[in-house]
C-alpha cells in the first residue's frame, strides 16, 4: 500500500497533541490513498473515524468553531473527505480539473497577470453530486471542507443571520479551509424579489460583502438546486462553474457498475439497468444498488436481476423503491419482459439472460 511515512508520522504527532483537525485531515489522506489499491481497507479507516472521534475531543482538544449567538449550535461543520469516486460527464470533468489546477497553480497564475477569486457554483438537482464534488476538491487540495449549517446561520432573529454569515467568513480562511455554501438560494436570493422582506436582502448584502473580503487563496464552492432564484451578483461572484443534470445512459451504466457490480459487471447487465434507470440520479442508483447488494448477502445469494429492475421502474427521481429479498410473482415477470422488450434494445435470448429465463419463455409470454 502506498502510504507515505510522513503520513505516518503526522498522524502519531497530531495524536500526541490530541489534535482532533489534524487526525482527520491526515486519517483520510491515508485512506485517499490506500483507496487506489485497496478500497475496502480505506472504508475501514473511515468507519473507525466516525466511531473513535469524541475520546480525542473528551482529553481536552476541542475544534473551535463559529456558533450562533443565541442557540450556541455551531454554524459550520468540518466534513470527512469522501472516499465514493467522482463520476462526471467530459465537460464537467473537464472544469472540475481545471479548478483544481487553477488553486494549484495559483502562483504561477498570478505572476503572469491573471489574478481573481477561485470560486466554484455548482447547481442542478438533488442527487447529482454537488456535495460529493465540494469533497473531493477539499481532498485533492489536501484541505479541510466546511460546511455552513443553514438552520444555524438563518437565525429566528434576522438581524443575526447577517452577523452568523461575517463569522464564517472570519473562520474559515483562518483554518485554510474550503467553504461549502451548500442551498446558497436560501441566503442569496435575487434582491428584487417583492416577496422578500428588506432585512432579508440586506442579508444577501452581507454574503456578497463577505465573498469580496476573502483573499485570492480562499476558495468558496457554492452549491444550489435552484440556480434561477440566485441573484446575479452571486453569480459573478464563481468565475468557475459546473451545472449537474441527471446521468447520461454511459454515467448511469458507470454507476451501475461500481455500486452494484463493483466494478465487474456484465455489458449486457449495464445496459439493460442503464437504459431502464432514465430519470434517475446517481444517489437514487446508489441506494438501489446498495440495498440490492445488502439483500445478497443477508441471503447468501446471487443478485436477484428481476426483482432489481422492478424497483428501477418502481422508481423515480428522488424517490428510489428498495428491491425485494424474495423471487418476483409470474405476472411481475411479464412487466419486466414486455418492458425490456418494448425498449427494442435486446432480443429475446437477452431478455431471458437477464431474467434467467429460457428464450422459449420470454417468448411465450411475449405471445401471451
Amino acid at each position: 500500500m502506498n502510504v507515505l511515512v510522513e503520513d505516518i508520522v503526522a498522524l502519531i504527532e497530531a495524536s500526541l497533541d490530541a489534535n482532533y483537525s489534524e487526525v482527520r485531515s491526515v486519517s483520510n489522506r491515508i485512506a485517499r490513498e490506500i483507496s487506489i489499491e485497496d478500497m475496502d481497507a480505506a472504508k475501514k479507516i473511515k468507519s473507525v473515524l466516525r466511531r473513535k472521534g469524541v475520546p480525542l475531543q473528551s482529553s481536552g482538544y476541542t475544534a473551535s468553531l463559529p456558533v450562533d449567538p443565541k442557540s450556541r449550535m455551531p454554524l459550520i461543520e468540518e466534513h470527512q473527505w469522501p472516499v465514493t469516486p467522482l463520476f462526471l460527464g467530459e465537460s464537467e470533468r473537464n472544469t472540475f480539473t481545471t479548478f483544481i489546477e487553477s488553486v494549484k497553480y495559483q502562483n504561477k497564475l498570478i505572476e503572469n497577470g491573471l489574478t481573481g477569486k477561485l470560486g466554484l457554483l455548482l447547481s442542478g438537482p438533488p442527487g447529482t453530486g454537488k456535495t460529493l464534488i465540494a469533497g473531493h476538491i477539499a481532498s485533492q487540495l489536501n484541505r479541510p471542507l466546511y460546511v455552513v449549517r443553514l438552520d444555524s446561520v438563518i437565525s429566528s432573529l434576522l438581524g443575526d443571520t447577517a452577523k452568523n454569515l461575517r463569522q464564517i467568513f472570519d473562520f474559515v480562511p483562518s483554518r485554510n479551509g474550503i467553504l461549502l455554501l451548500d442551498e446558497v438560494d436560501a441566503v442569496a436570493k435575487v434582491r428584487d424579489d417583492r416577496h422578500e422582506i428588506g432585512e432579508l436582502k440586506r442579508v444577501v448584502n452581507t454574503l456578497i460583502q463577505g465573498l469580496d473580503s476573502l483573499d485570492d487563496n480562499s476558495i468558496v464552492i457554492a452549491a444550489t438546486n435552484h440556480a434561477e432564484l440566485l441573484d446575479p451578483a452571486i453569480w459573478r461572484r464563481f468565475p468557475f462553474k459546473i451545472r449537474l443534470d441527471l446521468p447520461c445512459q454511459g454515467l448511469r451504466e458507470e454507476l451501475w457498475n461500481h455500486f452494484l457490480f463493483q466494478d465487474k459487471g456484465k455489458s449486457l447487465d449495464l445496459r439493460a439497468l442503464g437504459a431502464l434507470s432514465a430519470g434517475l440520479s446517481g444517489a437514487d442508483i446508489e441506494t438501489i444498488s446498495i440495498s440490492a447488494r445488502r439483500q445478497s448477502i443477508l441471503k447468501g445469494a446471487e443478485l436477484n436481476m428481476s426483482s432489481i429492475i422492478l424497483s428501477i421502474v418502481d422508481s423515480d427521481f428522488n424517490n428510489s423503491v428498495i428491491p425485494g429479498a424474495n423471487d418476483l410473482e409470474p405476472i411481475k415477470k411479464k412487466k419486466i419482459i414486455n418492458l425490456l422488450a418494448d425498449t427494442k434494445s435486446f432480443t429475446q435470448s437477452e431478455i431471458g439472460t437477464l431474467l434467467g429465463l429460457s428464450r422459449q419463455t420470454v417468448s411465450s409470454h411475449l405471445k401471451e
